[in-house]
């Protein structure tokens, strides 16, 4: 059972993913989806099987292997799942599913499944989140047969929605470091400084944690009612996030 954090920090890194997809992609497939189903495909990035492999959308390979872009790169595991085909019981089986170098490959790979393949046209260009997951289990995607409300039960839950608003404004860069202190650099750095700025600072994005960076942190945590140190630690990156 993934814990509130852990949820938090799950759709904190892969909302930016999935937003820069659906833009590059001509938002045939919202965002608010494909965040869903991640985290019910990896139970919120805490399931080691489909983590490690970074296959959280839990994409088979397949009897074709077949490709819809270049993000996958033929690379599989193999683990046990279950299939529900009469829509009562479920069957465990073993088969092969598709595994990427980063999430940034899954999520690409995902869209470029759905987009592409004509299994999946009567998801594209739909008015509502809903209408899509029904699409996409048309195909079908998976076989569970409370698989459209498990979907959009996550999608109110986390008010997923939020994120097909065409014109969001998500961080561009990518959060690797889990502590950051003056004298830090690189795009670590720079994901705070575009956080505070979200937050009403002026700040160069220029990777570097320096004076005028580091009073904007501690400005920060003052009116977050942090610990003020400068230093963006575990709890900073929190509030940060939810700027």
């Amino acid at each position: 059972m993934a814990t509130q954090e852990q949820v938090k920090g799950f759709f904190n890194k892969l909302a930016p993913i999935a937003v820069n997809q659906a833009r590059k992609h001509g938002y045939k497939i919202f965002p608010s989806v494909c965040l869903a189903q991640a985290a019910c495909e990896s139970a919120y990035g805490t399931s080691p099987k489909m983590t490690r492999a970074n296959a959280v959308f839990g994409i088979k390979v397949g009897s074709s292997k077949a490709h819809f872009g270049t993000a996958w790169k033929d690379k599989a595991y193999s683990t046990k799942t279950k299939e529900c085909y009469d829509g009562k019981t479920y069957t465990a089986i073993t088969d092969l599913f598709r595994a990427y170098d980063s999430l940034d490959e899954a999520v690409e790979d995902y869209y470029d499944l759905l987009c592409a393949s004509s299994r999946y046209k009567s998801a594209l260009n739909q008015p509502t989140p809903l209408a899509c997951i029904q699409g996409i289990q048309k195909a079908p995607y998976a076989t569970s047969p409370t698989y459209v409300s498990t979907i959009m039960n996550i999608i109110n839950k986390y008010g997923l929605t939020k994120y097909d608003n065409k014109e969001i404004s998500l961080n561009p860069y990518k959060l690797t470091a889990t502590v950051i202190r003056f004298g830090s650099r690189g795009e670590s750095v720079k994901w705070v400084q575009y956080q505070l700025n979200k937050a009403g600072y002026s700040l160069a994005i220029d990777g570097i944690l320096g004076q005028k960076t580091k009073e904007a942190v501690m400005d920060f945590q003052l009116k977050r009612g942090l610990l003020v140190d400068g230093i963006v630690g575990k709890n900073t990156l929190v509030e940060l996030s939810a700027v």
